[in-house]
């Protein structure tokens, strides 16, 4: 039972609210429409219910509200709009990484791409797929989590007659197996067509709950609809016929040559325009809207089945663990030729920046490693790390991965802590690769004296990880904070050139102090006594850190984690 209370957007300057305590309830096993012309108010109501927007009332799935739901996606299967995906990944790919988020097995994305249709298209690019195509694979990752509860907003917006029959059939499977589905429409007759129960708003406000028999009763009326290439003498006359025998018939002109003509009947225009001898290409009956008002004595319309056996509908079973977000991540990255062409372009870029620089003869050794001349902020592959780290939140505001159940991204420290870790993994690779392609180069070119293994080779490995990392973890943070991968690249960016120099300025202070003689300190007041050994790491760690772009890096991410995690907060007092 999805139960609907309140419901209430929030106000806008000088206007009403979009949706003005809507209260209404949807059945298990039926298929509740809810109707309405554009712009009244439908789509928010949905994103109210799913606590994808601000504002007042509660929405119980099941009596339990959606924040209070352990795993949303087992609960509420959501489709807003198109398939939120980016469009080089293919079909399989996507919901292999929706599978991921929601905690069931991959196996699960096969499944459905043949429930829907879609088995033989599993290989194709998001972008390349038409409209009922991508409404099919919508569908496929509303239903990932075998979820009680359907939402969707238009899902037969632009699609074939086909294609809507295929999409409710669909739908009447779900209910039948006991699940919720809710739908929105602007258009009555296919509300009186397919829905069980129908309810209305207009501007934002219930104008009335009705099963579908009383729907189609109280609010559409017969009409007849005829074409002509004389539509305003044949107008003329059913106006002119109906005043003199005073009967109540209502002619509205539709665009072209089109009539509507409500109040009669075929037979009676089609005599009317016998004896005016005005040719008549098309004469049939219909139904319509009489808009938001009832109209008494309307005749009922029939409602019509499901063509077709309903199709089988999988159960799902969540797989559970901490690796669940750290797959998700790993599918994300590698879905897409993003990461790869990156790697590549900073090898590439490393390469033909180290081998000039040697010849030079000016930078020392590990800047010819790591290919960082010093016109330049950062060398290639920590730009690259923070540019795959921008993605990592860029990509999903951008190309929304997640089902839309709690939002876009959802704020959850599992998946931050798995983003983390991957990027970290991605930047530490990307960094060795760019050391082992940049020495290569050096001693192909130069020959095997002009790299030689420097002695402290481990403080600036450790130096070289941090700075790569770092720059990782910024771009993510600050893609992950302004919502953008610019954002992100430019939090990267700004750590040199920006940060760097005011750390500079209080070290070269005069209360600026020296860590000489820590490690011995720290032993003092250490109870159990450490081997001598770890006192030169000690050394080298605190090194590296007093560092100022170290120091810098360190205060970004300090700044940036600190303003992602009071983001979150604010969206769950939100909730």
């Amino acid at each position: 039972m999805l139960q609907a209370i309140g419901l209430t957007s929030a106000p806008r300057r000088d206007l009403a609210p979009a949706v003005d305590d809507l209260t209404f309830e949807a059945p298990p096993g039926r298929v509740t429409a809810l109707l309405g012309a554009p712009g009244a108010g439908k789509t928010t109501a949905l994103r109210l219910m799913l606590e994808l927007q601000p504002g007042r009332g509660v929405t119980y799935f099941r009596g339990r509200p959606l924040h209070a739901l352990a795993r949303p996606a087992r609960e509420v299967g959501v489709l807003l709009g198109d398939v939120p995906g980016h469009p080089a990944r293919t079909a399989r790919g996507q919901l292999r990484m929706l599978c991921a988020a929601a905690g069931v097995p991959a196996s699960r994305a096969d499944e459905l791409l043949d429930v829907v249709g879609l088995g033989a298209l599993r290989d194709e690019r998001l972008g390349s797929l038409s409209l009922g195509m991508d409404r099919r694979l919508g569908l496929a990752s509303a239903l990932l989590g075998d979820p009680h509860t359907l939402l969707l907003d238009a899902p037969s917006a632009g699609l074939s007659p086909r294609e809507n029959s295929w999409l409710y059939g669909l739908l009447r499977a779900h209910a039948d197996h006991g699940g919720t589905v809710l739908y929105t429409t602007a258009d009555p007759k296919e509300a009186a067509r397919t829905a069980d129960r129908v309810v209305t708003i207009d501007e934002g406000r219930l104008v009335a709950d009705q099963d579908a028999a009383s729907f189609a009763r109280t609010r559409l009326r017969p009409r007849v609809a005829v074409r002509t290439p004389h539509a305003a003498r044949l107008a003329d006359a059913l106006n002119r016929e109906a005043r003199a025998d005073r009967r109540s018939v209502e002619v509205v002109a539709e665009a072209g040559s089109l009539l509507t003509v409500y109040g009669s009947s075929c037979p009676e225009i089609g005599e009317t325009a016998f004896r005016h001898g005005v040719l008549v290409h098309r004469l049939a009956d219909e139904t319509g809207d009489t808009g938001p008002g009832p109209v008494p004595g309307a005749g009922p319309v029939p409602v019509p089945a499901q063509a077709g056996p309903p199709p089988a509908r999988p159960v799902a079973r969540p797989a559970r663990g901490p690796l669940r977000p750290v797959r998700y991540e790993l599918r994300r990255m590698l879905g897409v030729r993003t990461a790869p062409l990156t790697a590549l372009a900073v090898l590439v870029a490393s390469v033909a920046l180290a081998v000039p620089l040697a010849r030079t003869g000016g930078t020392p050794l590990p800047g010819l490693l790591a290919a960082w001349p010093a016109f330049l902020p950062l060398p290639p592959a920590a730009l690259g790390a923070g540019l795959l780290g921008a993605l990592s939140f860029g990509d999903e505001f951008r190309y929304p991965a997640l089902a839309a159940a709690r939002g876009t991204v959802p704020r959850r420290l599992g998946l931050l802590l798995a983003k983390f870790a991957v990027t970290a993994g991605a930047a530490l690779l990307l960094a060795l690769l760019a050391v082992v392609a940049d020495a290569g180069a050096l001693r192909l070119v130069y020959g095997a004296d002009a790299v030689p293994v420097p002695g402290n080779w481990p403080a600036l490995s450790a130096g070289w990880a941090g700075l790569v990392v770092g720059c990782a973890w910024a771009g993510l943070l600050g893609a992950g904070v302004f919502r953008v991968t610019a954002a992100g690249v430019a939090a990267v960016v700004a750590v040199p050139t920006l940060v760097v120099p005011l750390v500079q300025k209080a070290l070269a202070g005069p209360s600026a102090r020296s860590v000489a003689g820590l490690p011995g300190r720290l032993r003092e007041l250490a109870w159990p006594q450490w081997p001598h050994q770890i006192d030169h790491w000690l050394t080298v760690t605190a090194g590296l850190v007093v560092r100022p772009v170290a120091a810098a890096l360190m205060l970004s991410l300090t700044a940036l984690l600190c303003a992602y995690l009071l983001t979150g907060l604010r969206r769950r007092a939100r909730w």
